[in-house]
């Protein structure tokens, strides 16, 4: 499945209905950048969203699928078997997305772990206001960490992000965001907990 060529019969699609990527972008409730970067080959369009973008653009799937860069009506009796062999691609590179992502969350939330056995197992979780802080962060992360290889595993992430569509914002910049949510719970809880102490 060439990407790049892809991207270009979506923006040649794109074009002939006469939309900007951003009223694209609008009617498939996506962001502007998410149109741009299918039509740069950079990223594929969510399974999900091919039968609303054949919709908008006026092809059938089987045409979105087996694109190299022009119509292919005329073959579309002979190539009928392809169609199911790029869609299974398709999914299957979905699949390897989601497989990637639990990986990560799952090395990262044993590493959180780890941590925490090691702060209890030398004794030092109370020695201090930093060892404390590490303990609770890392044990919020455990519990994101779970909780977010539930969702991707189960498909909700992914109904989630069809409710409110994909971010503009990179990917490095949302993890950051997320780790300082994480460790402002992680100092909530432990304000809570020394009020209580106290």
């Amino acid at each position: 499945m060439d990407q790049i060529k892809i991207g270009a019969f979506l923006k040649t699609l794109r074009k002939e209905k006469n939309l900007t990527q951003e009223q694209a972008a609008e009617q498939l409730g996506v962001s502007n950048r998410t149109v741009s970067r299918w039509e740069t080959g950079t990223n594929m369009p969510d399974i999900g969203l091919l039968l609303e973008i054949a919709e908008l653009y006026g092809v059938s799937i089987p045409e979105l699928i087996l694109i190299d860069g022009e119509r292919k009506s005329e073959k579309m009796n002979e190539e009928a078997k392809e169609v199911a062999s790029r869609m299974s691609d398709y999914a299957e590179s979905e699949k390897t997305t989601i497989l990637k992502n639990i990986k990560t969350e799952s090395m990262l939330g044993v590493c959180a772990l780890v941590v925490l056995m090691l702060l209890e197992l030398l004794g030092i979780r109370s020695s201090s206001q930093l060892t404390e802080m590490v303990f609770l962060y890392c044990q919020v992360f455990v519990y994101v960490s779970v909780v977010m290889v539930f969702f991707h595993a189960s498909g909700l992430l992914y109904k989630f992000k069809r409710g409110d569509r994909e971010s503009s914002l990179p990917k490095p910049f949302l993890f950051l965001i997320a780790l300082a949510a994480a460790a402002a719970v992680a100092f909530g809880i432990w304000f809570l907990l020394s009020l209580i102490g106290a």
